[in-house]
C-alpha cells in the first residue's frame, strides 16, 4: 500500500506511519513537507482568521466564503481547498469547518512539531517520492540530508507552485506520480 499526503499535517502523520510501522507500506509520497519541526508561517493563522469569518457571518453558500476568504487569499485555488473543510450546520444549514477553529487556533504552535528527532534511530527504506512546491518554504534543500536520513530511498519532485501542491498544480502532481511511480 502505498501513502499520498495530501495536506500539511497529513504528511507528518504518512511519514511517522512510516517510520513506525515500515511493514504496513510499500510506498511513501509525502506533499511539501519534511520529517522536521517547522513553525508555520502567517498563511496559517491567516486562512483561519477567514474561516472563522464564515462562521461568525452565518453564510449558506459557498460562493458567499467565497467572497470572504478572497480578503485572505487571491489564489482561487488555495480558497477552493480552503473550502473543502467547511460542512453545513444541521440546525442552521449555515457553513462550518469541520474541526472547530478555535481549537485550530489553540493548536497552531503544534501543528509543524515532528515526533521523530533522531534519523539515525529509525529509517523507512521504501521507495519515498517528497513533491515539494518551489514557491513553498517547507522542503528546503537545507533539509534534504535529514530526509536522506529517515528515507534512504527517496526522490525529490519539484512542481512550480506554493504549498497547496495539489490544489495548485493538480496535474503536474498527477503526472509525477506516474512518471516517476
Amino acid at each position: 500500500m502505498a501513502i499520498r499526503s495530501t495536506t500539511k499535517r497529513g504528511a507528518k502523520v504518512a511519514m511517522t506511519v512510516a517510520l513506525r510501522s515500515p511493514s504496513l507500506l510499500g510506498a511513501l509520497i509525502p506533499v511539501d513537507n519534511a520529517p522536521v519541526e517547522a513553525n508555520l508561517n502567517g498563511d496559517f493563522r491567516k486562512y483561519l482568521e477567514g474561516m472563522r469569518e464564515i462562521e461568525e457571518t452565518g453564510v449558506r453558500k459557498q460562493a458567499e466564503a467565497d467572497q470572504i476568504l478572497k480578503k485572505y487569499e487571491d489564489l482561487v485555488s488555495v480558497r477552493q481547498f480552503l473550502m473543502t473543510n467547511l460542512m453545513k450546520k444541521p440546525q442552521s444549514r449555515s457553513l462550518t469547518l469541520r474541526i472547530p477553529t478555535k481549537t485550530l487556533m489553540l493548536s497552531l504552535d503544534n501543528i509543524g512539531d515532528f515526533p521523530f528527532k533522531n534519523p539515525d534511530e529509525t529509517q523507512y527504506k521504501g521507495p519515498t517520492l517528497f513533491v515539494r512546491g518551489t514557491k513553498s518554504h517547507y522542503v528546503a534543500d537545507d533539509v534534504l540530508p535529514v530526509i536522506g536520513r529517515f528515507f534512504p530511498k527517496f526522490i525529490v519532485y519539484d512542481i512550480d507552485c506554493g504549498h497547496w501542491v495539489i490544489s495548485e498544480q493538480p496535474e503536474a502532481f498527477r503526472q509525477g506520480e506516474i512518471d516517476l511511480w
